[in-house]
């Protein structure tokens, strides 16, 4: 399987790439500094994204991971914080990025015989769980979660599932490091999901752990 995975120099994404790298699988990550193995992409960059497009020429993908995400407010104030740079840059990446990053990749995915797009959002998008706090980081979330759930039914009659995905609170540098849950064992998970994942299942929201996630 041929699997392109964004955000992948370091948690989830590292942990990703490396489990299906283990498994004998062709999995390329990317980064917006990329270390060696990587390739380059800044998905809030639409000429990095067209540039990605065209470097992997007409390469197959079988399975779509975006994962890369930004969590800019984290402990912010609201007497004074959430600035609208933060709104924008966090967008930017979070919900701009996931759509650039697909709409660039359709040709490859189209490829495939049985195309998969997987999106990294979070518990943190429930309407239903809302317990205030991180006001930009769980916005972008829960608009991402939409445009999954969207593109899912705009992709279905092209052959291409989509799943929407809460990772679990992990231990990386987004998650801290009080965080319950590893990055190797969010990553285990979510790998069963996406191999779990069909026309049938498209526009699920589910958790790392295989539950359906509340809106």
């Amino acid at each position: 399987m041929s699997i392109l995975i964004t955000g992948a120099n370091r948690g989830i994404g590292a942990q990703l790439l490396h489990q299906y790298t283990n498994a004998g699988h062709l999995a390329l990550g990317t980064a917006r500094h990329p270390e060696e193995g990587l390739l380059q992409l800044d998905v809030a960059d639409p000429a990095s994204v067209d540039a990605l497009a065209k470097t992997l020429d007409s390469k197959t993908i079988d399975l779509l991971i975006c994962n890369a995400g930004v969590y800019l407010d984290k402990g912010a104030n609201l007497a004074d914080g959430y600035g609208a740079d933060l709104w924008a840059q966090s967008f930017a990446v979070n919900v701009t990025g996931v759509f650039l990053t697909v709409q660039a990749l359709l040709p490859h995915l189209q490829c495939s015989k049985t195309p998969k797009i997987a999106i990294m959002s979070s518990q943190m998008a429930s309407q239903e769980r809302a317990p205030g706090g991180s006001y930009i980081y769980r916005a972008s979330k829960a608009a991402v979660l939409n445009l999954g759930r969207n593109l899912a039914t705009d992709l279905h009659d092209l052959g291409i599932a989509v799943g929407i995905y809460h990772p679990g609170w992990v231990s990386t540098d987004m998650g801290g490091g009080t965080a319950p849950t590893t990055p190797e064992a969010s990553a285990a998970g979510l790998i069963k999901r996406f191999d779990a994942l069909s026309l049938e299942t498209t526009g699920c929201f589910e958790t790392f752990e295989g539950h359906p996630h509340p809106y």
